[in-house]
C-alpha cells in the first residue's frame, strides 16, 4: 500500500482524572497525593490517537456527553487529526471518566462508561460507512459488548480486517472470536479468555485461535503463531514514566502495521516500539510518537545490538 491506511476506531472516549503518589493507599487510607491532571483519554480515543499520530487516515466511532469534558475531548481528537463524523454527543448524559492512580511505577484504573454505554448497535449501523471505507477496523471492550460484536458483523459483511483488543477483559463468544482477524489481550486480559478453551494454559488458547492471537507480555514482549509455531518479540528496554496508554499504542501501532501490510513480526516489532517509546512521558497520549520516531528508535536499537554483538 504506497497511500496511508484508513483506520476506523470503533470504541471509547474518556477523560482521565489521574492521580500520582508513591504508594497506593490502603482499605480506609487518605494519602497526599503528588500530582493531579485532567488528559483525554478513553481506549478507544487512545488507539485512534496512536494510529493518527502514526499518519493513518483515522475515523472515530464513539460518543461524549454534552458537559464540558465531551467538548474537550472532541476538540482534542480534532487537533490530532482524527475525523469525528462518527462522534455525537448525548443529551443529558456526562462523558465517560477513568479515574487512574499512578503509583510505584504502574497504573490502577477505574472506569465509568457514561456516554460511551451509548455506543450501541444501531448507533454504529449508522455509522457504517466509515467502516466499508476502511483498510481496517480497531475496537475494544469499553463500549456494549452488543456493539463490538455488530461491529464485528459489518466488517465481515464489507470484508474489513478487525483488530479486537479484548479490554477491559470479558468473555468472547464464539462467534465474535471467528469474525476478528486479530485479538490481542495482555498477559491478564489473556487469562480470562483461558477459560473459553478445554485446558488451563496460554498454549492450549494458542492451540485454539492460532494466527489470531496477539498477546502482549508487558517487559517479556509480544507472544504470537506463526506455522503452528509460538513465536516471541522481544521488548525495548526502558525506564517507564508512565505505563497509562502502552497498550492503546501497542494496538494503534500494531493496526497500523497491518494496514500497511507489514508481515507479522514486523506489525509487532513496530509496535512494541512505539509502546516503549509512550510509556516515556505522563499520560495515556502525550508519549504516542510519530512514525518517524518509531523507525529512529527500532533503527538505534539495532545498531546497538550490532555494536554489542562486535564486542563479544
Amino acid at each position: 500500500m504506497n497511500r496511508e491506511p484508513i483506520i476506523t476506531v470503533v470504541g471509547s472516549i474518556n477523560m482521565d482524572l489521574v492521580a500520582s503518589s508513591t504508594r497506593r493507599p490502603i482499605t480506609g487510607e487518605t494519602l497526599h497525593g503528588e500530582d493531579f491532571q485532567t488528559i483525554s483519554g478513553g481506549k478507544g480515543a487512545n488507539q485512534a490517537v496512536a494510529a493518527a499520530r502514526l499518519g493513518a487516515k483515522v475515523n472515530m466511532i464513539g460518543r461524549v456527553g454534552d458537559d464540558d469534558f465531551g467538548t474537550r475531548l472532541q476538540h482534542n481528537l480534532k487537533q490530532e487529526g482524527i475525523f469525528l463524523k462518527g462522534v455525537e454527543p448525548v443529551t443529558d448524559c456526562t462523558s465517560g471518566v477513568a479515574v487512574i492512580t499512578l503509583a510505584e511505577g504502574d497504573n490502577s484504573i477505574i472506569v465509568v462508561a457514561g456516554a460511551n454505554s451509548c455506543v450501541t448497535p444501531d448507533y454504529v449501523q449508522k455509522h457504517r460507512d466509515l467502516i466499508a471505507q476502511s483498510d481496517i477496523v480497531l475496537t475494544q471492550l469499553e463500549i456494549p459488548l452488543e456493539t463490538v460484536e455488530e461491529t464485528a458483523h459489518i466488517c465481515e459483511k464489507y470484508h474489513i480486517p478487525l483488530v479486537l483488543n479484548p479490554a477491559p477483559a470479558h468473555p468472547l463468544s464464539t462467534s465474535l472470536v471467528s469474525k476478528a482477524t486479530f485479538i490481542t489481550p495482555n498477559q491478564v486480559e489473556a487469562q480470562h479468555l483461558i477459560s473459553q478453551v478445554e485446558e488451563d494454559n496460554i498454549e492450549a488458547l494458542f492451540e485454539q485461535w492460532g494466527n489470531q492471537l496477539i498477546m502482549t507480555d508487558g517487559k517479556e514482549g509480544v507472544i504470537y503463531s506463526a506455522d503452528g509455531r509460538i513465536q516471541r518479540v522481544p521488548a525495548y528496554q526502558v525506564n517507564p514514566v508512565d505505563t497509562t496508554g502502552a497498550g492503546d499504542t501497542f494496538n494503534g501501532a500494531f493496526a497500523y502495521g497491518t494496514a500497511r501490510s507489514y508481515p507479522l513480526e514486523r506489525s509487532c516489532q513496530f509496535a512494541n516500539a512505539a509502546a516503549s517509546l509512550s510509556i516515556l512521558k505522563k499520560g495515556a497520549q502525550a508519549g504516542m510518537p510519530s512514525k518517524s520516531e518509531v523507525e529512529d528508535f527500532i533503527r538505534a536499537e539495532e545498531e546497538k545490538d550490532m555494536e554489542m554483538d562486535a564486542m563479544k
